[in-house]
């Protein structure tokens, strides 16, 4: 067993492990290390432990001392110095004509080296931007090419889950993610919705591999013929997470789909592994025990003889919206003139029996 330190040198990726040399280090304590690239600062990410041998890539490096305000400064100097780095190597790019996307510039701690990251569609002959970028900064000079995942780390972004990306958070390596998750838990195979920012498959298809696989081993495949206590039938669907099996059974009236779930049939085939009279007593009991779940009690509470309450009527509107409420003098004028109007005329009625006379005519009588 060798004691060690786990030391991350940027907010996500890989950590490290050093030889603390008999320092105690608590998480977040930031100190400078002997790295194979030269002297660098980072962040203590694991904490004094101790690990097997087999987990150890010698040489061990050791810690050199914990970070003082002027190893801070000299780190805060270095982030300026990339900014600027990048300005001038974007220029360089654009006047060789190279067809390659600057992703980050680094500076070692010590400013004994200049890394530059890049990405490209193909291999990039980039000698000559080396000796131009040597010329400029007086130092040496690393150009390396990583692919789209190292791509969106180094970036960052936010992912179709809303979240920030995994593997910019906490997520310490790539590992391998296949279609064949995707399959296996069900998921669309549509690539827009299966895939991250930087155009691959989704890291996080593998986070619940584990448990779908140790559940794929109690369910049948689809297709395959099984023995079920209503009889034979072929697998239809099946749903991994809530452990169902939809099997498809032909009759004389057609075909039906009846629900199981593992344990309770056969796969044809294979050696028998359930009684399916024992499964079939279960299936009649949880079904009667269901019904009398789904029976309503009798209740008389539901008959009573209390007459029902006359439901309160609402306030009539009123119409008149300009001249609000009339007093009782102008109430009792209006009531009086609609009885007056409403009075039958005997004289309109005596002409609407007889019909209009005749006038007589200018200068004589009209025969009676």
């Amino acid at each position: 067993m060798v004691e060690i330190i786990g030391v991350r040198f940027n907010s996500s990726g890989k950590a490290y492990y050093f030889d603390p040399c008999g320092m105690k280090l608590s998480i977040g304590t930031m100190v400078v290390v002997e790295t194979a690239r030269g002297v660098e600062m980072g962040k203590v990410s694991i904490p004094n432990r101790e690990v097997p041998d087999e987990d150890i890539k010698a040489p061990l490096k050791r810690l050199l001392r914990v970070a003082n305000d002027a190893d801070k400064q000299q780190a805060d100097e270095n982030k300026i110095k990339e900014k600027e780095a990048r300005v001038i190597a974007v220029d360089l790019i654009r006047r060789h004509g190279l067809d390659m996307k600057l992703i980050d510039v680094e500076y070692t701690f010590d400013r004994s080296k200049i890394l530059f990251y890049f990405t490209a569609d193909g291999r990039v002959d980039f000698r000559e931007l080396v000796k131009s970028l040597a010329g400029v900064f007086r130092t040496r000079i690393e150009l390396r090419q990583i692919g789209v995942r190292d791509e969106a780390r180094q970036i960052g972004s936010i992912g179709i889950c809303g979240r920030f990306l995994c593997c910019s958070t906490f997520l310490d390596d790539f590992r391998p993610v296949s279609i064949k998750m995707a399959k296996e838990q069900g998921l669309s195979l549509n690539p827009t919705k299966i895939s991250g920012v930087c155009g691959r498959l989704m890291c996080c298809l593998q986070y619940e591999q584990a448990a779908y696989d140790d559940a794929l081993k109690t369910m049948p495949h689809r297709g395959e013929a099984v023995e079920t206590p209503e009889g034979r039938g072929i697998v239809a669907d099946t749903n991994t997470l809530k452990q169902l099996v939809y099997v498809k059974m032909d009759g004389e009236e057609g075909h039906k789909y009846e629900i199981y779930k593992p344990g309770e049939f056969n796969i044809i085939g294979k050696e028998p592994t359930v009684s399916l009279d024992e499964v079939r007593e279960k299936r009649a009991r949880e079904a009667k025990e269901k019904e009398a779940e789904n029976m309503v009690p009798y209740s008389l509470s539901a008959i009573t003889d209390e007459p029902e309450e006359p439901e309160e009527k609402k306030p009539a509107r009123n119409r008149r919206r300009r001249g609000g409420k009339r007093n009782s003098a102008q109430q009792n004028d209006r009531e009086q003139s609609a009885e007056k109007n409403s009075a039958p005329n005997p004289k309109r009625n005596r002409r609407s029996r007889g019909g209009n006379k005749k006038k007589p005519a200018k200068g004589g009588y009209t025969n009676q």
